[in-house]
């Protein structure tokens, strides 16, 4: 016995993993990495409110819960968009 998929996938971004050091985030084929280093909006954020988060736009991302919102290019290359005021 075989199981077919029977339709598209509902979930175009998900939260697949909260360590202590960050959050992995699985948009369609890819996972992204976020540190909490890089992002430090989500260190204290509750579980909760981190797995909350939709896809506005493809590759932009929103947090409800936060009151934050990030395109894919920011994840991938945090050092080249500064998000962290000095």
């Amino acid at each position: 016995m075989r199981s077919e998929l029977l339709g598209a996938g509902t979930l175009e971004v998900e939260v697949t993993n909260v360590s202590r050091h960050g959050i992995w985030l699985l948009c369609r084929d890819r996972e992204m990495f976020m540190s909490f280093k890089d992002f430090p909006w989500f260190k204290d954020a509750s579980v909760a409110s981190i797995f909350n988060v939709e896809e506005l736009s493809p590759n932009h991302f929103y947090w409800p819960d936060l009151n934050i919102d990030l395109g894919a290019r920011t994840l991938e290359d945090p050092r080249r968009f500064p998000l962290v005021s000095k």
